[in-house]
């Protein structure tokens, strides 16, 4: 039994090391590609408008506007009478009946 242990983990061990050193290398690769690349790049481009860091620069005013101006209070107001209540939101009458 031991033996067929150790001959597994072998095998485990050998397929994990060539996968990892494939990558490593491809990885490896791939860095050094980007950063010979990284030097074969144009300057940048100045920007459109004003420079950013000029404390002189004009810039849209600030506006404020509040989130909670048209707020009206619900607070529960005293009862009023259930008849006349109810004879302001009934139909009214037809003339007929």
């Amino acid at each position: 039994m031991p033996a067929q242990l150790w001959a597994r983990l072998a095998a485990v061990r050998s397929v994990a090391e060539r996968l990892y050193g494939i990558r490593f290398g491809t990885s490896v690769g791939v860095a050094v590609a980007a950063l010979m690349l990284g030097g074969c790049m144009p300057t940048t481009v100045p920007l459109a408008g004003a420079d950013p860091v000029d404390p002189n620069a004009r810039v849209v005013p600030v506006g404020y506007r509040s989130t909670v101006a048209p707020y009206n209070s619900l607070r529960p107001t005293a009862p009023l009478p259930w008849r006349e209540q109810n004879d302001r939101v009934a139909p009214a009458p037809k003339s007929g009946q």
